[in-house]
């Protein structure tokens, strides 16, 4: 009620009333108003509604006239009344009572709704779709509407002939407190009635295209391919796209003057239609000469070679327009973006027929160039936790420079990239002015949860191994030493902190990673550090008894540097980074990895790495660009100027035993006093977007693990474990776990030739390679979670020497996956993995089934 009052009250106020000369109408008689009495109303005040209508004791109005005409037009432009009247009810000489009797609009006191599913979550969606709810004004224009929407988006869905009925009943007044005025029931019935198929596609006039063509272009007419048998439903509007995309098509093939003459749809029943198109398809037309008017800025070599058309080729009027301007793709390669990208912003670029004779087209590109334009105001809004340095920093357009609209597309791309904001809603403002040629362009962004928790726990290897990890992706060094800053911990400077503690009955390790994407603030150069500590007792799986006066300690670190690069293109980036790892055995025994019980490895290694990176927008789901990446794992070839022979260490006499025979223990620990090894990696991705948000990922990846002395061999360390999930689990030489679905974990080991197990399976392998085809599809990316499904096929091998090496020879599988990526957890997943071979070593048929959980990987 008091709300009431007080919009009506503002409506008055803001409102300013011209008291315009009043007009009579008809054999109208000037008056003085007298008294003014309001009747049917209950909500509004009295003297509220006469102060708005502008009467007022003592006016001298004419009655019939223009201006109580007015009054009671700006009354029913309110809205909130049924019925209106202004009656006079009584006259003293030539002074006129008036009684304004105003009948207000009922509002909704309960909604009920007919046929719609009986589920709260379905019926509370329906609500939200058509802005129902409690408390609002009925109108005859909100129940017209209301139906036709509903009615609209039933036939969207096939319902062609479904009808939906509002109607509305009186609720009790004693139910009622008196001074809520008139409520009613509100109730929606809806009918869907049957979908609509399609009985029949009747052509005509085809000649150019088969029947089969044609209907393609329809999406009603596209079967499903587990029921092809069943007829496609019919909707509207999918029928009239497809209109335009069979028109499209010919003009595609040189058939400018392709249409449809005719096209009827005829109702069967309340279940089917019928549909027939007559097409005119017109003759075959080429491109002839093609000339550009108006051109300073760029030569006709140079559009010529953008436009990609030369004379003689078919006529293709879509290949035309986005050679010309690509409305799909604002990075396209066409005309428009190259004058854009470079600061015009103003030319327009029309091609015009200039003759047609017998099959040919003549083309005249006329071009308006324009002034150049600049960027002047670039804002920034909506960063509520993001430090404005960490946003603009990563703009491309700044104040002054020449407008570019590939700096602006690039702009949003990083921005998403972050991973601070919600890549869906990136989309800049702009304000052009084009008196002074300059554009204003404000970013807003939208925060996006950056941080994120993982707690686990589980039973296993021995024990209870429980995990806690957090990872602050938008973290601020600077702030841990101010109080203000913990909201509730120190963000927005964009760096990233890392902390993961994990512990069992037998093991503990620890680990801490810091990294800086522009170091000193001014160029974005990373500066990334890592240091981890585990160590691990000595335990009796058997008797499930713990020993830790034998333990073996792993110290290690690594700080590196990553630069963007602007040869040959801003994607690439160059990193480089060095790494320790310190291992220390304390009567420990550890077979696979070292025959010596006390003592210790080290391993010293630079990574150097060359990575492009364009794909876009959302770095959860690419919708396209590529990415690949090739690595470098060096450590310095010691065995080249140590002096040590080892090919010839069980023969010389401080490597052997008393007895003559070799020490083991000691020539493994001289073989690993230093690791030594060199290791490549290669993995590209390609993200194509085939139609609507359908996502083909195309993906390769290669390692290899080499050692610079034969004598002394490849270690046992940094190798490669093929199959599974690709989770890495707990693991004491550094190995890399890579994920193959349809396989248990790390069991697709190397294989001879001849498919058995070979000697050194259990250790890795030096050599692998993974080729894999995605399917994706978003079910939702809002940046609460974003969830799509995919289907995948891929195939991988891992192998001993190049001896083995056989791209061709791999273990397959597909599947089907589903994808979860929540701010404050990462990434979870379910995939559900066929193997269609054996596992390695093993004669069964294919492997079958395998359920794979993901956590935390991003892919």
């Amino acid at each position: 009620m008091i709300k009431k009052l007080i919009t009506l009250l503002l409506i008055i106020f803001s409102t300013q009333l011209v008291e315009a000369q009043d007009i009579a109408l008809g054999n109208g008689q000037k008056y003085t108003i007298g008294k003014i009495t309001v009747t049917g109303t209950t909500n509004y005040n009295e003297s509220t509604v006469i102060a708005y209508t502008g009467l007022k004791t003592g006016q001298s109005i004419y009655i019939p006239g223009d201006r109580l005409s007015n009054v009671i037009k700006k009354l029913w432009d309110l809205e909130l009344f049924s019925d209106v009247n202004i009656y006079v009810v009584g006259i003293q000489g030539t002074v006129a009572n008036l009684e304004i009797e105003i009948k207000e609009l009922p509002t909704i006191g309960k909604i009920t709704l007919v046929g719609i599913k009986n589920r709260k979550s379905k019926k509370e969606k329906f609500l939200k779709d058509y802005e129902l709810k409690t408390g609002t004004k009925i109108t005859e224009n909100l129940i017209t509407t209301t139906e036709n929407k509903i009615e609209k988006d039933l036939a969207k869905k096939g319902h062609l002939f479904a009808e939906a009925t509002i109607t509305t009943k009186d609720i009790p007044a004693d139910t009622i407190s008196s001074d809520e005025g008139k409520k009613v029931e509100f109730i929606v019935n809806v009918d869907k009635k049957d979908k609509v198929k399609i009985a029949n596609f009747n052509i005509e006039g085809n000649e150019v295209f088969s029947d089969a063509k044609v209907r393609r272009q329809f999406k009603t007419k596209r079967r499903n391919f587990l029921r092809f048998w069943k007829r496609s439903k019919f909707i509207e509007e999918d029928y009239e796209a497809g209109k335009q995309k069979l028109i499209e098509k010919y003009k595609s093939k040189g058939y400018r003057d392709a249409r449809i003459v005719a096209d009827t749809m005829t109702v069967k029943n309340d279940k089917a239609v019928e549909l027939a198109i007559n097409l005119e398809e017109g003759d075959k037309y080429y491109f002839g000469n093609i000339s550009f008017l108006g051109n300073t800025v760029y030569t006709d070599q140079q559009l010529r070679r953008v436009l990609g058309i030369a004379k003689g080729d078919t006529y293709n009027g879509t290949l035309l327009d986005k050679k010309i301007a690509d409305i799909e793709n604002p990075e396209a390669n066409d005309i428009t973006n190259l004058y854009q990208n470079n600061g015009y912003l103003f030319a327009q670029i029309n091609p015009v027929e200039t003759k047609v004779y017998n099959d040919t087209i003549d083309f005249e590109i006329r071009i308006y160039e324009g002034k150049l334009a600049y960027f002047d105001k670039i804002t920034v809004t909506g960063n509520d936790k993001t430090n404005d340095h960490v946003i603009y920093r990563n703009l491309r357009t700044k104040p002054g420079q020449i407008y570019s609209k590939q700096d602006v597309v690039r702009t949003v791309r990083e921005l998403g990239a972050t991973g601070f904001f919600n890549a869906e809603k990136l989309s800049p403002d702009f304000n052009v002015n084009p008196a002074d040629a300059t554009v204003d362009l404000n970013y807003h962004v939208e925060e996006a949860g950056a941080s994120q928790i993982q707690l686990q726990g589980g039973y296993g290897g021995g024990g209870f191994v429980g995990t806690l990890g957090l990872s602050f992706n938008n973290f601020s060094i600077k702030g841990i030493f101010d109080k203000d800053a913990y909201k509730p911990l120190p963000m927005g400077d964009g760096q990233t902190l890392s902390l993961q503690a994990q512990a069992a009955t037998f093991y503990q390790t620890y680990s801490l990673s810091f990294s800086e994407p522009w170091l000193g603030g001014k160029k974005p150069i990373r500066l990334s550090t890592s240091f981890s500590y585990s160590k691990q007792f000595q335990f009796d799986f058997v008797n499930r008894d713990v020993d830790r006066s034998q333990n073996f300690n792993i110290i290690g670190g690594s700080i590196g540097l990553a630069k963007r690069l602007t040869i040959p293109d801003d994607f690439f980036t160059a990193s480089a980074a060095l790494s320790f790892q310190y291992y220390d055995l304390n009567n420990f025994q550890v077979a696979r990895l070292f025959r010596f019980e006390n003592g210790s490895a080290r391993n010293f290694a630079l990574t150097l790495g060359l990575t492009r990176d364009n794909t876009y927008t959302n770095p959860i789901f690419p919708m396209g660009g590529s990415s690949f990446g090739i690595t470098a794992k060096l450590t310095p070839p010691y065995s080249a100027f140590n002096g040590v022979d080892y090919a010839n260490l069980e023969n010389q006499e401080e490597f052997q035993n008393v007895n003559g025979s070799p020490n083991y223990a000691a020539i493994d620990q001289e073989k690993y006093k230093w690791l030594e090894y060199y290791k490549v990696k290669f993995n590209a991705n390609w993200y194509n977007n085939l139609f609507a948000k359908l996502v083909l990922r195309t993906g390769i990846e290669l390692g290899y693990l080499g050692a610079y002395n034969q004598d002394r061999g490849i270690p046992p360390f940094e190798r490669f474990f093929l199959g599974g999930d690709g989770l890495g689990g707990y693991s004491l030489d550094g190995r890399e776990n890579i994920r193959l679905r349809g396989y248990p974990n790390q069991s697709v080991y190397p294989a001879s030739r001849t498919g058995t197990i070979t000697e050194n399976s259990s250790y890795g392998a030096p050599i692998y390679n993974k080729f894999s085809l995605e399917l994706r599809y978003p079910i939702t990316l809002k940046p609460q979670a974003s969830i799509f499904t995919l289907a995948f096929a891929e195939g991988g091998a891992s192998y001993d020497s190049f001896r083995e090496y056989n791209p061709f020879l791999l273990n397959r599988s597909a599947g089907l996956g589903l994808r979860i990526f929540m701010p404050a957890f990462g990434m979870l997943g379910i995939d559900f993995g066929y193997g269609f071979d054996p596992i390695p070593g093993t004669e069964s048929g294919a492997n079958g089934w395998e359920t794979h959980f993901i956590i935390g990987q991003q892919f």
